[in-house]
């Protein structure tokens, strides 16, 4: 029977469980940087928010404003779920009867 080197193998274990851990840390990484990303996310349409109302209230109307191509960024938001709604109606219909 052979003889085992426990060195080598412990050597050997510990480069597999390396090649784990650096896909785990590169996962944990990109989530970090996701998590990140959406909280400038939200202080930048905090920032969109205080700064159209400042425009409105410097004396630019929201036709106006839209006009520019500046329209409230509340209103574009609430635009994309009625849209969401649209294309799960006729999903609705597939009931049978």
């Amino acid at each position: 029977m052979a003889t085992i080197d426990i060195e080598q193998t412990r050597n050997q274990a510990r480069a597999l469980l390396d090649s784990r851990i650096e896909s785990v840390t590169t996962l944990v990484k990109t989530r970090q940087r996701i998590t990140d990303l959406r909280e400038q996310l939200a202080e930048a349409e905090r920032e969109d928010k205080r700064a159209y109302v400042r425009a409105t209230k410097d004396g630019w109307s929201a036709d106006e404003l839209k006009k520019l191509g500046l329209e409230s960024g509340a209103a574009a938001r609430r635009r994309k779920p009625a849209n969401r709604a649209a294309s799960d109606s006729p999903g609705e219909g597939n009931g049978g009867g």
